[in-house]
């Protein structure tokens, strides 16, 4: 669509791309419905066109299964794509909302209008989908927009700058590739909004940097996801829906992944032997050569994930997997119990294939447990207990909460996706999406009609009483004071 148009970013430097962002969004092409529904029609015809060639790439960057990238990456892009262009006339209309009585007649509407240029700095795990979908967002409101895939999935970056200005205007719409020199400079520039997904340590440097232009921040970023397993549970499915949450994405690799599990000391073997089977029936006895599990993102981060196997309070806990392959960059699935809580592995956040289990004497106790870390971005409870149920709802702060089942509340549109303190900040996501890169303007329509004099000036003792019981709803005093009657 806008290819020709578009030199490669080493031509030309960030601030004039962002420049050129600024005169197309001033120029007011971005704001009608005709183009925010031509951008989107392109995204899917993208999709649909190029899906063999985004499935090379994920498979090239993360040795993702075929299938796991349709279904969590491909799919998901395509419905939150799909349902913008359904909702986008509704989502643009202004909302009528109540006036007031000291402002009749009058009509009062909240209007959304596009921030202006956005960014977006996007995540290697799932290297398409948090990088189209927060797009998708930002141009169903009508902003411009640069995109910064991450240069650690450099195949799914490459194949964003080569294939999207083929289906999108580039004079709006940009690729930015690179590393940390592109990124800076970037942050350098005033955007009127960033969206970053990543890591807590780069969230805070794009804090930072926001804030030098006042610029808003959506900060989806991770946490330790727990996964709490009460002794009543059918365990056949809950050891298959854990293993599925944590291996099944991207091995490990994902923000609302199970990152450890609590259940009691009791219920603690019967579920290891269960999530073992799982895994076996799943990956088979060789995981390292299952074509179903994606592989460790790079060395550094296979060296990361070893070092924190090799700990000496760690490497002995293993009751199932610990086989590496530094070569194929592949972890087995691995369950560790009763991991010291002062462990490294306890202390951060994992992000690959290794499950800590927890265990406490009553399961009421994971409560301490999970408040005494930071906020995560998702919380999992598995239990036929309602009262637990709700106790659990109610008593832990996570940016998303599932019940009897892990990850699936990410595939909801209707559901808000961002975490609380350390997790993050904002939300998107269908509507919410629309709304984070919206302004909501206020606006109140008035004639020059319905003139009341005792709003101006000189305020005599008639006025002051009439005012008084206006603001203050006293009917009768409003009476009393339009004909001048005293209070008996």
């Amino acid at each position: 669509m806008g290819k020709q148009s578009q030199r490669p970013v080493g031509e030309e430097s960030v601030s004039e791309v962002v420049m050129g962002l600024r005169e197309s969004f001033a120029s007011g092409k971005t704001r009608s419905y005709e183009w925010r529904e031509a951008q989107l029609k392109g995204i899917i015809r993208m999709i649909d066109e190029k899906e063999e060639n985004i499935m090379e790439a994920l498979q090239a960057d993360l040795s993702k299964p075929k299938l796991e990238s349709f279904i969590h990456e491909i799919s998901l892009a395509k419905s939150s794509c799909g349902l913008a262009l359904k909702e986008l006339k509704r989502w643009m209309k202004p909302e009528k909302v109540s006036s007031m009585l000291t402002a009749f007649p009058s009509s009062a509407e909240i209007v959304p209008e596009p921030l202006g240029v956005v960014l977006v700095i996007s995540a290697w795990n799932y290297p398409f989908l948090l990088s189209i979908d927060p797009v998708i967002g930002a141009i169903a409101a009508g902003n411009a927009v640069v995109l910064k895939p991450s240069e650690i999935a450099p195949s799914t970056s490459a194949l964003f700058s080569t294939i999207l200005p083929d289906y999108v205007d580039s004079s709006c719409i940009r690729v930015i590739e690179g590393s940390i020199p592109e990124t800076t400079a970037l942050l350098a520039q005033k955007f009127d909004k960033i969206l970053y997904t990543g890591n807590a340590k780069v969230g805070r440097i794009v804090m930072s940097a926001a804030a030098k232009h006042l610029t808003p921040v959506v900060l989806e970023l991770g946490g330790k996801c727990p996964v709490v397993v009460d002794s009543d549970v059918d365990l056949k499915v809950t050891s298959k829906r854990i293993v599925v949450g944590k291996w099944g994405s991207n091995n490990g690799q994902a923000c609302v992944a199970p990152d450890y599990i609590i259940t009691t000391k009791s219920f603690a073997p019967k579920l290891a032997d269960a999530l073992k089977v799982s895994i076996e029936n799943f990956y088979g006895e060789n995981p390292l050569q299952s074509e179903d599990i994606s592989r460790v993102v790079n060395s550094n981060h296979f060296a990361r994930l070893s070092s924190l196997l090799d700990d000496e309070k760690v490497s002995e806990k293993i009751i199932h997997g610990g086989q590496k392959d530094k070569k194929l960059l592949k972890i087995a699935p691995t369950l560790l119990l009763d991991i010291p809580d002062d462990s490294l592995i306890m202390q951060e956040e994992i992000f690959g294939p290794l499950l800590p289990i927890i265990t406490v004497d009553n399961v009421e106790e994971c409560f301490d447990v999970i408040n005494s870390k930071p906020k995560p971005l998702a919380a999992y409870l598995f239990s036929r207990n309602k009262k637990f149920e709700e106790k659990f709802v109610k008593t832990v702060s996570a940016g998303g909460i599932l019940i009897n089942d892990t990850t699936m509340h990410f595939a909801n549109p209707n559901l808000p996706f961002g975490g609380v303190g350390e997790s993050g900040v904002g939300a998107y996501h269908g509507k919410f999406s629309f709304d984070s890169f919206s302004h909501k303007k206020a606006v109140l329509h008035r004639s020059f009609g319905g003139e009341v004099s005792a709003r101006y000036p000189p305020y005599t003792p008639q006025k002051q009483k009439f005012l008084r019981a206006l603001l203050t709803g006293d009917i009768i005093g409003l009476i009393l004071a339009l004909f001048g009657w005293p209070r008996s």
